[in-house]
């Protein structure tokens, strides 16, 4: 059984940092792609940061490009390090395993597993 668990969500001020952890368990096979996504209250899910199981593509949303960092290629943790966090950032973050990830987007497929999600709220 298959199992994705997230951590490291949190209320922080305008400015300051957070470090999400997602650890995959169960999988029958080796490193997979992994990646973030994030939902806000009556938004649409979106493709916040996805790498490749050998970290030679990363992706990043453009809205968080230069203050995310996903680490943790061909391991079965990946993390999301986010500086600088807005108001705008406030989602509940989920981890997803088994991604397709290209230069230029994150998407889940078929077989992609989540995780139950962590919350991540910004205050201004």
């Amino acid at each position: 059984q298959v199992e994705v668990v997230e951590s490291g969500g949190g209320s922080v001020q305008a400015g300051g940092s957070l470090r999400l952890s997602c650890t995959v368990s169960g999988l029958t096979y080796g490193a997979n792609n992994m990646g973030w996504f994030r939902q806000a209250p009556g938004r649409e899910r979106e493709g916040v940061s996805c790498v490749t199981w050998s970290g030679s593509i990363t992706y990043y949303t453009d809205s968080v490009q230069g203050r995310f960092t996903i680490s943790g290629a061909g391991g079965n943790t990946v993390y999301l390090q986010m500086n600088s966090l807005k108001p705008e950032d406030t989602a509940m973050y989920y981890c997803a395993s088994v991604v397709n990830v290209q230069s230029n987007r994150c998407t889940p497929i078929s077989s992609t597993y989540w995780g139950r999600g962590t919350q991540v709220t910004v205050s201004s």
